[in-house]
């Protein structure tokens, strides 16, 4: 089998700049089941709210949600409302921009590499996510 795509799955936790990630060869149900296991086992601590988009795989009903995890659904087309979406900017900015891959080994190498240079920067991912209504909404809710 010939594999054609990478996907990068994302959650970061913009108050301390934490991020969890796993790269798969495809995206459905079942992989956002197993990536929302992941994330609520690197916040094992925490509850975790996502805020996630209209995509199928979000919002399915077989979708399993761990039990420390609330997920909330943005308005459609309002990107800019994800925290996790200036690490898409950032990556294809600073890792991929102007690029030419030998093969799509080399993308997912190049994009393992990017991650693990943001899960060790966590300053850098939280001046990126900590939007000030994240705050205004941790300030107010219970």
């Amino acid at each position: 089998m010939v594999r054609e795509f990478v996907y990068s799955l994302a959650a970061v936790s913009p108050s301390d700049g934490g991020l969890a990630s796993l790269v798969m060869p495809w995206v459905d149900t079942e992989i956002m089941s197993i990536f929302l296991a992941h994330v609520a086992k690197v916040f094992s601590d925490d509850f975790c709210i996502m805020f996630l988009d209209g995509a199928g795989w979000h919002r399915a009903n077989n979708l399993r949600v761990p039990e420390n995890m609330k997920l909330l659904f943005l308005p459609p087309y309002s990107p800019e409302l994800n925290p996790a979406e200036p690490l898409w900017d950032h990556l294809q900015e600073n890792y991929f921009a102007n690029r030419v891959f030998d093969s799509l080994d080399a993308v997912e190498e190049t994009l393992c590499a990017a991650l693990r240079n943001l899960i060790e920067n966590p300053e850098k991912v939280r001046s990126m996510t900590n939007y000030s209504w994240l705050n205004t909404l941790s300030m107010t809710a219970n």
